[in-house]
């Protein structure tokens, strides 16, 4: 579908801020997790610069009836922030200002294009961080966390981006501007409409501000990894130190097949085994829980337990951190057809990594595991030569029966990525139809002529104006 907006030269944007031209609209028409024959081309691109701006452009674009896809640094898995059927691309990055830095409340303002890590860096000097920062921080934006209420590695200890947001400005689709949340650490004054903002996929509203709460950096920083005889025992190992309660800030399971991955691609030596990085936080007796977890783990055949400080730690770590690179380089002729996330009661965490190992095997069909296991979220991806049909259809089973799996055991088929257009179909059965319904008075609430990132959680917002029930 195609939209005329020649109406943004009568907005009060300037040139250098729109854009009608090819290579633009390209850049912005797939994302990190959509194939290229997916790719739809926005119409036109806009770089706003303040709220103003973003009030501007969606005011305009919700009365001439073009959609408004956010978009940034374009690392979303589920077509999140690339169009479904054109209109603008409003790219928020050039709202990349830390706005206010308070350290003795522990708060940072900050505007959505604001790198992740740059936060980290801005408040290191006042001894304090961000703890929920995914691993891709150094590439994704605030407002991108937001917006899929991010997590990482260090959720198990610290929670998701949703945890630690204490007030959003945003821009709804008529260009009205509303604070949501507050400065204060908790209040119950009236609707929560932070956390109705937060993972809405810029369905409802576009941040413009985020007030960030921040921690004290831990004194003392440990982790290594542990190799195990079986899978098996890796991920009861996992599952039996979280309910032992092992305090642990990160623990994540790597499969023998992830683990051949990612020799082949940092040429390490390590076996091709199942292993289990961890990283352990804390201001003192460190070593303490160190100990405790070696203990939990020797009761499930470890082989091999190491742990370090500072760079030998980074070197220990280096299979699992550049892990999601080895993946896509392991086999040209394999890509991945989907790139998993679903996430599970930890008692159901074992099981879980056995049923896709088992799909794999029965299929025929190559499918690494590795993830936050700590908090029940499994990685998969599985890989397919593109070309090979019955191969793609075989996949494509498969997927379907891991999330469907997931679900049934009281999971969800996205831990983090989001639903976006790739899991619209898993919305009701994971939530019922009453509920999906709730959510979409909500969309129709706030955005009733279906103008900020339409195809997106909804199949039914595919076609264009109200959202039909």
């Amino acid at each position: 579908m195609t939209y005329d907006c020649s109406f943004l030269h009568d907005c009060s944007l300037d040139a250098d801020q729109i854009s009608f031209g090819d290579s633009h609209r390209t850049e912005r028409s797939g994302d990190w997790g959509t194939p290229e024959h997916e790719y739809v081309r926005p119409d036109a691109v806009i770089w706003p610069e303040s709220t103003a701006d973003v009030a501007t452009a969606l005011r305009s674009a919700d009365e001439q009836g073009v959609p408004v896809t956010p978009y940034a640094a374009g690392t979303s898995l589920e077509g999140n922030a690339t169009p479904s059927r054109g209109g603008i691309s409003l790219d928020m990055t050039r709202m990349v200002d830390v706005l206010d830095v308070r350290p003795d409340d522990l708060q940072i303002d900050v505007e959505p294009g604001v790198f992740g890590t740059t936060v980290d860096e801005t408040v290191a000097k006042h001894g304090l961080f961000f703890p929920p920062l995914p691993s891709s921080g150094d590439i994704s934006t605030i407002g991108g966390m937001i917006a899929n209420d991010a997590s990482g590695m260090k959720t198990v200890r610290y929670g998701e981006v949703s945890d630690w947001v204490l007030e959003l400005e945003a821009v709804l689709a008529d260009g009205s501007v509303i604070t949501a949340g507050s400065k204060a650490v908790k209040t119950s004054s009236g609707y929560n409409l932070k956390d109705l903002i937060v993972g809405s996929e810029g369905t409802l509203a576009v941040v413009t501000r985020a007030t960030l709460e921040l921690a004290g950096l831990p004194e003392q920083v440990r982790g290594g990894r542990a190799i195990f005889e079986t899978l098996s025992d890796a991920v009861e190992a996992v599952s039996d130190a979280v309910r032992s309660g092992v305090d642990v800030a990160k623990i994540e399971l790597v499969d023998g097949t992830s683990a051949a991955m990612a020799n082949a691609y940092t040429g390490s030596s390590l076996p091709d085994a199942p292993m289990v990085f961890v990283e352990f936080h804390a201001n003192h007796g460190i070593e303490a829980e160190i100990d405790f977890c070696r203990s939990v783990f020797e009761a499930h055949d470890i082989t091999r337990f190491e742990i370090a400080a500072g760079d030998e730690m980074d070197d220990l770590w280096q299979a699992r951190r550049e892990l999601a690179f080895a993946v896509q380089a392991f086999d040209t002729d394999l890509s991945p057809l989907h790139s998993g996330d679903v996430t599970v009661p930890i008692s159901r965490y074992p099981e879980m990594v056995r049923l896709v190992h088992r799909l794999g095997d029965e299929h025929d069909l190559l499918i690494p595991c590795f993830g936050h296991a700590g908090d029940g979220n499994l990685h998969y991806s599985v890989l397919v030569n593109e070309s090979d049909d019955d191969q793609v259809e075989r996949a494509r089973r498969v997927q379907t029966e891991i999330v469907e799996n997931a679900i049934a055991v009281g999971g969800t088929c996205t831990g983090e990525h989001g639903i976006g257009r790739g899991k619209r179909e898993y919305l009701e059965r994971e939530h019922g139809e009453q509920s999906v319904e709730a959510m979409r008075r909500i969309k129709r609430a706030l955005d009733p002529n279906d103008t900020l990132n339409p195809g997106k959680l909804f199949p039914e917002t595919m076609g264009g104006g109200r959202i039909r029930n």
